[in-house]
């Protein structure tokens, strides 16, 4: 075995460790985070119960994140993406511990509640580029749509849950035990990206060109950072490079569904806990059923994308979740359930589509800054529409809360659709026409080696009988190079 054979074998080992890792930590990255948001929501809503002193809450979490995720972006193509997602974990847990301290303590509620979610939005603004960053640097190019569909699934099953979490255990033992409870999910997620390891060999170029070139294995050092890597230029299922589409527009798809699912989180205990007056415990055995919704879509996903592209799965996806959403206040508790369900299954479809057409449409060397834009800017959008929602519900009721961010989704996905269709066509025609010449000069090259090597053979079998001739001078006078055969 040689050692590039060795290189070869301790890459792929190193990339499935990593895609067994990094699903359940941000699965409970995603729980620690949400369970914090969802019981200051639950507090919120019992003081005060209106829709905009929840909205206040979520606009507090998103507004740092709008402003310094495009900056902490950039810090997560330069340093090391394994540690800084440790750090933010780190962090986090320290910071969730304050709340409880702070609350135990006789600290006011409403401020305590406000600062700690504050905070922890800042961490989390650094957290999102550099998660995403380290799983284009870390997960095989062939395996990024697969991946994706197990990593957003993971994702959104924890800020279901944490719903589920969070309504059980207020309602049972208060906050306190479960803001300590959020500290340890950080930990946990902290030690499974530890157990990634350090980073020892990336792929420089693998391609899904049928002339079976063999990925180049580039080995690198643990100080080696992304900004001097080769880019990846690995096109997965199709996909477009991203010198051909304009990422703005796969932000806008992309970045939408976090105004649905953050609007949506804070729709939810408006409608259950503050007008239907029910418990904390539907409130969070209804997300629990959204989260088969998620897990439904996984499966749905990993089928669909074999015949469909991206782009439709993620656009008509988008447009049934709006459908769902106008539905289910409608109804009552049964209806909701229901609801959420479909709508859980047909977002996750269409959030795991447009995830993986930004994860394929970036380099390597650029995908914090990519990841860092599209989460400032879907945050931006979602303190825009949190205001306007919460201003709507109040002078109204729940209903035309769902009712307007389902419109505004739905104009966001038909013009994010009808804007990327002529690129993402253009640019797999592109990776067409090239697969196809890299085809051709692959048999042309394929001919050529096996003509030289049938005429290599008749040489040396005359070889056996007669001498090698010298070379021939040619017209001017130089020895020619061929071999008489």
């Amino acid at each position: 075995m040689t050692s590039l054979d060795t290189e070869r074998m301790e890459l792929v080992r190193a990339t499935r460790r990593a895609e067994q890792l990094l699903v359940p930590a941000a699965f409970v990255t995603a729980l620690g985070n949400n369970v914090q948001l969802i019981a200051g929501a639950l507090l919120m809503i019992r003081s005060d119960r209106t829709m905009l002193a929840v909205g206040l809450l979520f606009v507090a979490v998103a507004a740092p994140q709008a402003v310094l995720s495009p900056i902490f972006g950039r810090l997560a193509d330069r340093y090391d993406r394994r540690r800084l997602w440790i750090g933010c974990d780190l962090a986090s847990a320290v910071l969730a511990l304050a709340l409880p301290v702070w609350l135990a303590s006789g600290g006011a509620k409403g401020p305590g509640i406000y600062a700690a979610n504050f905070a922890l939005a800042v961490v989390a603004a650094l957290f999102f580029p550099v998660s995403n960053a380290l799983i284009k640097e870390r997960v095989r190019p062939s395996q990024v749509r697969r991946f994706n569909a197990n990593y957003e699934m993971a994702t959104q099953a924890g800020m279901l849950l944490s719903a589920t979490v969070g309504g059980l255990l207020v309602q049972r033992l208060g906050a306190v035990p479960l803001l300590f409870f959020n500290a340890g999910t950080f930990a946990v997620s902290a030690a499974l990206v530890a157990g990634v390891g350090r980073r020892s060999a990336v792929t420089g170029a693998e391609t899904s060109v049928a002339a079976g070139a063999t990925p180049a294995i580039i080995p690198t050092t643990a100080s080696t950072t992304a900004s001097t890597t080769a880019p990846t230029a690995a096109l997965t299922a199709g996909q477009p490079a991203s010198s051909r589409v304009p990422l703005g527009r796969l932000i806008v798809l992309y970045a939408q569904g976090s105004v649905v699912v953050t609007v949506f989180n804070a729709l939810l205990p408006k409608l259950v806990l503050g007008e239907w007056e029910r418990g904390a415990a539907l409130f969070g055995i209804v997300d629990a059923i959204g989260s088969l919704g998620f897990l439904a879509a996984t499966a749905f996903y990993k089928a669909a994308g074999r015949r469909f592209n991206d782009l439709p799965i993620a656009v008509f996806g988008f447009l049934a979740c709006n459908v769902a959403l106008v539905l289910q206040p409608l109804f009552g508790p049964v209806g909701l359930g229901l609801g959420v369900a479909l709508g859980a299954f047909t977002y996750g479809t269409a959030r795991i589509a447009s995830r993986s057409l930004v994860m394929t449409s970036v380099d390597e060397a650029h995908a914090g800054r990519a990841f860092g834009l599209a989460n400032g800017a879907g945050l931006a959008a979602t303190v825009v529409a949190m205001l306007g929602i919460a201003e709507l519900v109040d002078r109204s009721d729940s209903r035309w809360g769902f009712a307007a961010l389902a419109g505004l989704s739905a104009v966001a996905a038909v013009a994010a659709g009808v804007l990327l269709r002529g690129p993402l066509s253009h640019s797999r025609d592109g990776v067409r026409h090239s697969d196809d010449r890299e085809q051709h000069h692959g048999a042309i090259g394929a001919g050529i080696r096996s003509r030289m090597g049938n005429h290599e053979r008749r040489r040396r079998a005359a070889g056996g009988v007669l001498p090698v001739p010298a070379p021939a001078p040619d017209s001017c006078g130089v020895p020619d190079a061929g071999v008489a055969g």
